[in-house]
């Protein structure tokens, strides 16, 4: 609401402050919440048993707080043509935020559902934003479309839920999950219609289709805010769902989710392979992820949490520095391709290294985060006794590795043009961040992992 009011009385110089100091203030709450539960030694905040605040919740909603500060931090510059709109995209963008919240907290199906068609309703309308660019309008469109027959899916699949339980609480479909879930044809129809959503969020095979052409299509700034805060925020809910209220069908779901996994990671990395085109290849690389992180739910019954948190924020980190370095380089190329970055390592040097660690961290390559995100997955895996899918995606993070070289090489090994390239300062900070603490997590992990 803040940020409309500053519209009318045009104060949009102020707007992006106000909203990092609003984002600040947000994140020493969420601190105080974690220190109350340490101080009083309670379990979390109950609300009517619609929205539960815990560790869990605490510690995904700092992530993706301060990757929303990130985020935030480049859209004053990447909107400079279009200042007019500034709170407009500003104002959608908090709403994200509000919705990941909720999905990352969320103790009742409503408020999942709830949580979801904010985060979507928003995204709708930010991919599809650039009103005179056809890749854009096309974006929003089949997202739009593709999205409301997920969420159709998952509304009918938390109705079979409920009837099946006779409850929206999670903890009621816990309890019912456990004792006869799995005789209950309605419900596991209603756990497998609700999963198939979830698969559909964040793009995992056969549910991926999608994400290519959006992330393309939409501005860059809005394609890095799906591949990184978005797409944590869904695994966060993703996880809530499948290890508490379906954890009692886990031999019907688990079944399932190993497939998906693996034909996940393997389509994801081997269609990234024939990217030419950036944001392309990071949306097919985004999708192999999915299966990585898959790995961490099919885990819940170690409490995989940390790991996917450390998985999830290192992997934001990574995403959002490369983009922090590609977005200059498309405006100043004119082009979104792997050869916008010919030459960048002679012309701006300092700008090549920092892209390169974060490719680097993407691809798993030690000492940088992403080596220790993939292990911490990886190792939760086989301590639950998948050691087949876990060595399928050791070979599948191998060959990724391929892909990203395309682009450290494109920088390093082609000839540069003589186009000016301009980057801003905010950016640079946003880059310099981003690898800075790539390194640190990378060789102090405890930073993150000992926070679940």
């Amino acid at each position: 609401m803040l940020c409309l009011v500053m519209e009318i009385f045009n104060l949009r110089k102020l707007l992006i402050p106000v909203v990092l100091i609003g984002l600040a203030a947000i994140f020493g709450v969420n601190l105080m919440n974690w220190s109350a539960m340490d101080a009083f030694m309670f379990a979390g905040l109950d609300m009517s048993s619609m929205v539960q605040i815990d560790h869990f919740t605490v510690a995904f909603n700092g992530v993706l707080i301060f990757a929303g500060a990130l985020l935030f931090a480049m859209t004053h510059d990447f909107y400079r043509d279009e200042q007019h709109h500034l709170s407009d995209y500003v104002t959608i963008i908090v709403f994200i935020l509000c919705g990941a919240m909720v999905l990352t907290s969320f103790s009742n199906l409503v408020m999942l559902y709830l949580g979801i068609e904010i985060v979507s309703i928003s995204l709708y309308i930010l991919a599809g934003s650039r009103k005179f660019d056809a890749r854009s309008n096309e974006a929003g469109m089949k997202y739009f479309l593709m999205g409301a027959f997920a969420s159709a899916i998952l509304l009918l699949g938390i109705t079979l839920t409920y009837g099946a339980a006779g409850s929206f609480e999670i903890a009621k479909i816990t309890a019912f999950a456990e004792t006869g879930g799995m005789s209950s044809p309605m419900f596991l129809t209603g756990a497998l219609l609700a999963m198939c959503a979830m698969l559909f969020k964040v793009a995992a095979v056969p549910f991926h289709f999608w994400s290519p052409d959006v992330y393309e299509g939409a501005p860059s700034l809005i394609t890095t805010l799906m591949a990184t805060l978005v797409k944590v925020t869904f695994f966060a809910a993703f996880y809530r769902l499948m290890s508490t209220g379906y954890a009692g069908v886990s031999a019907y779901t688990g079944t399932l989710l190993v497939f998906v996994a693996a034909a996940t990671m393997i389509m994801g990395n081997l269609i990234a392979l024939h990217q030419v085109n950036f944001k392309r290849l990071l949306a097919y690389s985004g999708i192999a992820h999915a299966g990585y992180m898959i790995l961490a739910i099919l885990s819940y019954k170690t409490n995989a949490a940390p790991a996917l948190l450390f998985y999830g924020a290192t992997y934001i980190l990574a995403t959002i520095g490369a983009f922090s370095v590609a977005l200059p380089v498309f405006s100043s190329a004119g082009n979104e391709s792997i050869d916008a970055f010919n030459g960048l390592g002679q012309k701006k040097p300092f700008h090549a290294a920092m892209l390169t660690m974060c490719m680097l961290s993407l691809a798993g390559i030690p000492p940088l985060a992403g080596f220790l995100g993939k292990y911490y997955i990886f190792s939760e895996a086989i301590r639950n006794g998948y050691m087949l899918i876990t060595l399928l995606a050791v070979v599948a993070s191998i060959v990724g590795v391929y892909y990203y070289f395309k682009v450290i090489l494109a920088m390093y090994t082609k000839p540069a043009d003589q186009t000016p390239m301009r980057f801003p300062i905010i950016y640079v900070i946003v880059t310099c961040i981003c690898a800075g603490l790539s390194l640190l997590f990378g060789v102090w992990p405890g930073g993150l992992t000992g926070l679940l």
